[in-house]
């Protein structure tokens, strides 16, 4: 029997564990949406979530996970996304250092907020190699404890939380929807969910133009990201060595949707729920009004998790 890098009883754990410190986010439903898409949709507002994602849940966790000795040396991460946010807030929370290494092309609004959670930013040339170069020598010189933001068992545990906050409220969904970059929010969710509801359909949401993990899914092994091009700019990571294994054999499908697809959705849900989301935040609802998702049988009610709702208001998408 395979072993994957988390299992049901490390998503309980972590519910318990980042209780009171992470918000249980809302489940908000719309008419319009239902009529659009031809069943009832449940959505997990995560854009709701401290720190504005989902990313909190798999920080506050992992963060809280570590030794007083290992804590105190503080935690080092490489991203210019919401996992710096959450980093820099769990480690605040836990009264520890956070290293926060960040591209030096990245806006200056998310170097803010990551300050203003009181991470340490150390800037870097914007390329794979030396994000990680920079990253491994704060490791050395401070002897802090490395997160990175997805492929890591006690980040895809708190990500699966929100699965088992959305059945606990829901329990009769027939299939749950996830966005999936890396795949630690997809993985997390479906080894909680399938879990809890062995007979639960949990599917990916995934931009056309970065599509590695709806390749991987068809080719039965894993592809890397090519030159990702789309407008979800949480989703451009390659799925993990311990996110893939979970996707590969316990999802069942990814579904990917274009541009202008996720902008439709995403506009749709901040007119008609008033709720803002992200372009990556909307792509599960862009799935979910979508004609390949329309064309399942068997599925009434949906759970889609809107993954995060940071986007910069000088700059709408539409």
């Amino acid at each position: 029997m395979l072993t994957y890098a988390c299992d049901l009883a490390a998503v309980r754990a972590a519910a318990d564990r980042i209780r009171g410190i992470v918000h249980r986010t809302p489940v908000m439903t719309s008419d319009t949406l239902d009529r659009l898409a031809g069943r009832r949709l449940y959505f997990k507002c995560e854009n709701l979530q401290k720190v504005g994602a989902f990313k909190y849940r798999g920080a506050s966790n992992a963060v809280l996970r570590l030794t007083d000795a290992e804590a105190s040396r503080g935690v080092v991460t490489h991203s210019s996304g919401n996992h710096a946010q959450a980093l820099a807030l769990a480690a605040r929370v836990r009264g520890v250092p956070a290293y926060i290494v960040m591209p030096k092309t990245a806006p200056a609004v998310k170097k803010a907020a990551v300050e203003g959670y009181g991470g340490i930013v150390t800037l870097c040339e914007p390329n794979l190699a030396d994000r990680e170069r920079t990253a491994n020598a704060l490791v050395e010189r401070t002897g802090a404890t490395l997160i990175p933001p997805f492929d890591h068992p006690d980040v895809i545990a708190g990500q699966g939380t929100a699965a088992l906050e959305l059945l606990e409220d829901v329990p009769d969904l027939d299939a749950i929807i996830t966005p999936v970059g890396g795949g630690g929010l997809l993985a997390g969710c479906c080894v909680a969910a399938r879990g809890v509801k062995p007979g639960v359909r949990v599917f990916g949401a995934e931009p056309l133009g970065a599509d590695d993990a709806a390749r991987s899914k068809a080719a039965g092994a894993w592809q890397p990201q090519a030159a990702p091009d789309t407008i979800a700019d949480g989703l451009l990571t390659s799925t993990g060595q311990l996110t893939w294994p979970i996707i590969r054999d316990l999802v069942e499908g990814v579904f990917t949707v274009t541009d202008d697809e996720i902008r439709a959705a995403m506009r749709l849900v901040w007119e008609r729920m008033k709720l803002i989301v992200e372009p990556s935040g909307a792509v599960g609802a862009a799935v979910a009004l979508g004609d390949g998702f329309k064309s399942l049988t068997g599925v009434q009610k949906v759970g889609i998790v809107f993954s995060g709702g940071n986007v910069s208001l000088d700059k709408l998408y539409w």
